[in-house]
């Protein structure tokens, strides 16, 4: 089954100096066995760049991030690097959203009323008619506080299967999570072969393991996250007990920004948005997307949706967004607005970042094995790492990634490690303008290096 990624004629010729253009397709990988029903036994993966390329660039996003996470910059680095394919991976919790009505907002003779009627006007609403969005409901989905890293990887490993087939080589990466799961893939044993041995290159990107983020827990701390776990399978980030709350925010406040950016948002005062994302007067659209994104004005707990896309004007009724930074607004609203391949995963499994952090000293220690993690293989690991920090983890990204070169055998003369703390944010590697994109500027000659 394939799909392509559409966007918005108006929105192309807006984006035409900031990005290329070109079609994406997403197929369907069948998955590992795994809890609950058997249709869930499937990944989905977005392709950039040309067929026939000899080499792949295997993205993983980060917790609660989807494929559309790279789509820009898998057009970007398709188009700096040739003979290079971009394939970005959302998990298997991607069957379980309804974007339907996100496809047809796509196009301009849709409604954006119309679209949030969908999604949440039922809620404040209940005698609203038409169509509605029905989310399955988490007793029915709680097979899901298994799906951890053994799954993942598992369905990982048949994306990089399906391009070995191909006769392509493969370099494995992914942002922030999906940095930690490149790297606990390379150390993974699948039955005896080490993941590393599946790939030719690792790129992380804000993240990765061996101190980066948090420490392995304790025993005492994992029953308690795995009974919470066991009843709500899911990462809640907007905290209105509806974990698909914080995909279609994110994608309603994105298609807002592409298709009528100037007019005023009427997601300042919703009542269902928690109050540290709206401004106290009223904005249009753009800004409204700024403010819940950009460093400046989002919530400090949440660095893990930040970047550096401008400011709000200091005047105008409604207020209006001035950009200039990194990430150009423009880029933003089409990362976060496009469908049917989105940039936040609306379902995602926290038994995943359960596991991720019991496996985050790519050792044989107690709580790793009480999981069957089996990170057995580090010391081994000999393919060249890229690696680039922002101001997420203040200076843990580049120590992880050093850590893991000295205790590995990848070879220092084959490694990057870029530092771009001082004028980058934790989601601006994803969506900066190329001309202004410090990663695209460094990770590009590491690929076409690894890629001789």
């Amino acid at each position: 089954m394939s799909r392509l990624l559409s966007v918005p004629l108006a929105v192309a010729a807006a984006l035409a100096l900031t990005a290329p253009a070109s079609a994406a397709t997403t197929v369907t990988v069948k998955g590992v066995p795994a809890a609950g029903p058997a249709k869930y036994d499937k990944t989905f993966v977005t392709k950039f760049g040309p067929k026939s390329a000899k080499t792949v660039l295997v993205l993983v996003p980060g917790y609660a991030g989807g494929a559309g996470d790279f789509a820009l910059l898998g057009e970007d680095l398709t188009s700096r690097v040739p003979g290079l394919q971009v394939w970005a991976v959302d998990r298997r919790s991607q069957a379980l959203e309804d974007t339907s009505m996100f496809d047809q907002g796509q196009e301009p003779d849709t409604p954006l009323q119309a679209v949030r009627d969908y999604y949440l006007g039922w809620i404040t609403n209940p005698d609203q008619t038409g169509p509605r969005f029905t989310p399955p409901s988490t007793d029915s989905l709680k097979f899901a506080s298994e799906w951890g890293l053994p799954t993942a990887l598992g369905d990982l490993r048949n994306v990089i299967r399906s391009a070995k087939r191909q006769g392509k080589r493969v370099i494995l990466g992914g942002h922030s999570l999906g940095a930690s799961m490149t790297t606990i893939y390379a150390a993974w044993d699948f039955d005896g072969r080490p993941g590393y041995r599946d790939i030719d290159g690792m790129v992380l990107i804000d993240g990765g393991t061996l101190g980066t983020f948090a420490r392995v827990p304790t025993a005492s701390g994992l029953r308690k996250r795995l009974a919470a776990v066991r009843q709500q399978p899911f990462a809640d980030l907007v905290g209105l007990g509806l974990p698909w709350a914080q995909g279609v925010f994110a994608q309603l406040a994105g298609l807002y920004a592409m298709r009528a950016p100037l007019t005023t948002s009427p997601f300042w005062n919703d009542p269902l948005l928690p109050a540290v994302f709206k401004p106290p007067f009223p904005v249009t659209n753009r800004a409204m997307l700024g403010y819940a994104f950009d460093k400046s004005t989002s919530p400090e707990s949440l660095a893990l949706i930040h970047l550096r896309a401008g400011a709000l004007e200091a005047t105008g009724e409604p207020r209006d967004w001035k950009g200039g930074e990194v990430s150009a607004i423009e880029r933003v609203a089409l990362t976060f607005g496009s469908s049917p391949v989105n940039a936040v995963e609306w379902y995602f499994p926290q038994r995943l970042s359960i596991d991720v952090d019991a496996a985050h000293d790519l050792n044989r220690n107690r709580v790793a094995g009480s999981l069957g993690l089996r990170t057995w293989h580090l010391r081994d690991v000999d393919v060249p790492l890229y690696a680039f920090q922002t101001d997420l983890t203040k200076g843990r990204v580049l120590r992880g990634a050093r850590r893991f070169i000295e205790r590995s055998s990848v070879r220092r003369s084959e490694s990057k490690l870029v530092d771009g703390s001082s004028d980058t944010s934790h989601l601006d590697p994803l969506t900066a303008s190329p001309s202004k994109s410090e990663f695209l500027d460094t990770v590009a000659p590491f690929l076409r290096r690894t890629m001789r």
